[in-house]
């Protein structure tokens, strides 16, 4: 394959990776979030919302962290910027919490994908 090939394959995975992940992000804000946001009791646990549509972030890294991984960050000094993950466990449904996961991982591989895009980009 050429530099050109390479670097046309990696960018067409990197464009259709955000796609989905975005698709995904909309998806679970408009099914999950939205219900969590109508609840007074989950309302407040969503974490603090730097721009519009952070909350839906927060909510789907708050249910795909690892245990380990959310022991210390809901313990640490800056426990208010994370969403409450028992809370948000207790008030979604298995769908829910997959289509969290789904999100969030998503939006880690396009980071990922563009990532090594740039770093082909550079190299060829």
């Amino acid at each position: 394959m050429t530099h050109e090939a390479i670097n046309l394959t990696l960018g067409l995975g990197a464009i259709g990776s955000m796609m989905i992940s975005g698709l995904l992000f909309v998806i679970f804000g408009q099914v999950t979030v939205r219900k969590l946001r109508k609840d007074p009791a989950t309302r407040s646990l969503l974490g603090i919302e730097f721009l519009s549509g952070w909350d839906i972030v927060s909510a789907s890294s708050a249910l795909s962290r690892p245990d380990w991984l959310t022991w210390r960050l809901e313990r640490g000094a800056l426990r208010g910027l994370f969403a409450d993950s028992q809370a948000l466990k207790a008030h979604t449904t298995r769908l829910d919490r997959g289509l969290a996961q789904a999100c969030y991982w998503g939006m880690r591989f396009a980071v990922a994908w563009i990532v090594v895009w740039l770093v082909a980009i550079r190299l060829f």
